[in-house]
Formats: structure tokens, C-alpha cells, sequence
């Protein structure tokens, strides 16, 4: 696919939802580097248009820019959106970028009776019981169990961690930041890193290991403990020289990154009760599909002492869809929409 400096479309996907809705709303994924767009109309989400978050100076003037190039852009009503940063009383100051984006402000501007902005780690959460098998690698365990939590974990730029709870009548999504728990170790060549880690940063988190920067404490950590001076590795080069065994310490980095996944990954089960399933999510494995499944990723997750029988019915997944977000921002429109034809008499 080539893409234009400025934006590029890509050719829409259906995605399903268990609800079918009529209505034209507005879906949005938006980051530190990109903003992408989507019309939902009628049940089918469009093409999508990606915009460079730096070519703009605000919000606004990205979804300006997309509005002006559609054919019916008046016929919005309402807007869905997912951001890279915390929302906080419908108002988000995106992380990496100077971006504001307020529901009230887009209700107003743009004349919706629903604007809506999520996490965009809850955007994932609220896909995960409509993703088709076929955009899903399943790492060991057997079927999930309907009706029970299934748990999203993703590392990227950060460590994203979601909930989705089935109930009678949908599906309760929790945010969380469960990333910023406290990373524990599980051998002594574990307890190494942290402690080392430990005194660069105070409290160790779990997102301080497990993401792009986090892979890159690994392989410093490690390089020091073995009195290596070796070259500054981006984690993108960490990934390419571990999988190709080019750079031992670069291999173990990795080796280890996938292991301390597994463990999170199994506390959040045994935490939630996931018996419908376990999510990874995010760019760095997505990258990497054949080396998790070898890696210690699905024994330590396993590895709980007497709970492990628990833990080993319970499926885990790599998310391989690249556009998960607006699968989960359409279910979520779908709820929102569903709550109003019922306040308004009309579901």
C-alpha cells in the first residue's frame, strides 16, 4: 500500500456487531502520530482516511480537513472516538501531542447529539467480543466460556490493560490502568533487572518493561548486568536482531519480554476471572506472531503453583487485525445509539 505524505485510504472492511443500527456517525482513532477516520452509516463503516496528527494544529482542523473532503458532511450526528491519553469528564489532552478534544466542544461545533470519547485501550476492550477468528492467533488454552470476562493487554507505547464484562443486557467495559502495577519477578536473573531498574526509576512498573521503551530498559538492564558495552538499540532494531539471534543481548531482551507478558498476562486472568479469554493487542508482537508462540509467553502465564489448572483451560490471543479499535468504536456506537432509540420510544 502506498501512502500519500499528506493522508491515505484504505478500502473499508465490514465488521459485524451483534446490534444493527441506522445511523451516520463519525469514528476516529486518534494518536500521538496519526488520526484516522470513519464514516459509520448504516451499519458499515467506510473508508478509512489517515491524517498526520503534526500537519495540524488542533483537533479540529484534522477533522476539518476529512469533513471537507466527504460527499455528505452535514449528515453527522454523532461522533465516537478513541484517543491516546486519559479522558476525563469528556475531555482529553492527548499524551503525545498538543491536542485537545472536548464532547461538549464537538456536540457544539459540529451540531451531533452524541459525541463520545474513549481510551483508546477501552476502544480495544469493546471489540473483543467481535473479533472474527480469523484476526485472532490463539496461544495455547482450550475454548472460552460465554458469558465470562475476557481481559485486553496490550504493550505499545505504553501498557494498556481493559475488561469487558458480559451481562444480561450487553457489556460492561472497564478502563484501567493496570500497566502502572507493579512488575514482579519470577527467577533471579529477574530479580536482577528490577532491582537494577529499581534504581533508575524508583517503582517498577509493568509497562516499564513491557512496551516500546520497556524492551529497551530489558536489553540496557541486561547488558549492564553482564558488563556489556554494547550500541543504543531502538526497540523496533531490539525485536529485528532478537529474532534473527544477530545480538544474544537483543534475544534475551526479547526472550524476557514475552516470559514477564506471560506473567502479567496470567495475574490479569486469575485477577478477572477471564475464562472468556485472554487479548493481546498492540504493535510489537503483532510483528512477531511466531516467536511468542515459542517463546515462554504460554508457560509462565500457566505457571501459578496450585492455581495452574485454572489457569490452563483459559485461550489466549494475538490480536492480528490492524484496525481493532474501530471494530470496538462500532459496538460502542451501536450502544450508544440503542440507548437513544430507547429513550426516544423508537428501539
Amino acid at each position: 500500500m502506498v501512502r500519500d505524505p499528506d493522508q491515505t485510504r484504505t478500502q473499508a472492511k465490514h465488521m459485524t456487531s451483534p446490534n444493527q443500527i441506522k445511523a451516520r456517525v463519525l469514528l476516529a482513532d486518534i494518536g500521538g502520530t496519526n488520526a484516522r477516520f470513519a464514516i459509520l452509516d448504516d451499519s458499515i463503516v467506510g473508508m478509512m482516511t489517515h491524517l498526520l496528527v503534526r500537519d495540524h494544529a488542533t483537533f479540529h482542523g484534522a477533522l476539518d480537513k476529512y469533513l471537507g473532503g466527504l460527499a455528505e458532511p452535514d449528515r453527522i450526528e454523532a461522533a465516537v472516538i478513541a484517543v491516546a491519553g486519559p479522558v476525563q469528564n469528556g475531555r482529553c489532552v492527548l499524551t503525545n501531542s498538543s491536542w485537545v478534544i472536548d464532547e461538549e466542544d464537538l456536540r457544539a461545533a459540529y451540531g451531533l447529539w452524541a459525541a463520545r470519547l474513549v481510551n483508546d485501550f477501552e476502544a480495544v476492550a469493546w471489540s473483543l467480543p467481535h473479533l472474527a477468528a480469523d484476526k485472532l492467533l490463539q496461544i495455547g488454552g482450550r475454548q472460552p466460556l460465554a458469558g465470562l470476562p475476557l481481559v485486553a493487554v496490550g504493550p505499545g507505547t505504553g501498557l494498556g490493560v481493559g475488561v469487558n464484562i458480559p451481562h444480561a443486557a450487553g457489556h460492561i467495559v472497564l478502563a484501567s490502568e493496570g500497566g502502572h502495577a507493579t512488575m514482579a519477578a519470577n527467577s533471579p536473573r529477574e530479580d536482577a533487572v528490577i532491582a537494577y531498574l529499581r534504581q533508575r526509576f524508583g517503582h517498577v512498573s509493568a509497562e516499564r518493561v513491557l512496551s516500546g521503551g520497556g524492551l529497551e530498559n530489558l536489553y540496557q538492564a541486561l547488558a549492564a548486568l553482564d558488563g556489556l558495552i554494547l550500541p543504543d538499540r531502538s526497540a523496533a532494531e531490539i525485536t529485528r536482531d532478537g529474532i534473527n539471534a544477530t545480538c544474544a543481548t537483543s534475544r534475551a531482551a526479547l526472550g524476557m519480554f514475552c516470559a514477564m507478558l506471560g506473567n502479567v498476562a496470567g495475574n490479569l486472568a486469575l485477577t478477572t476471572g477471564a475464562k472468556g479469554g485472554i487479548y493481546i493487542a498492540g504493535g510489537i508482537l503483532r510483528q512477531m506472531p511466531d516467536y511468542l508462540v515459542t517463546s515462554e509467553f504460554r508457560a509462565r502465564f500457566e505457571d501459578k503453583g496450585r492455581l495452574r489448572s485454572y489457569l490452563e483451560p483459559i485461550p489466549a490471543y494475538l490480536i492480528i487485525n490492524d484496525d481493532v479499535a474501530f471494530t470496538g468504536l462500532h459496538a460502542l456506537a451501536n450502544v450508544i445509539i440503542g440507548s437513544r432509540a430507547e429513550s426516544d420510544g423508537s428501539g
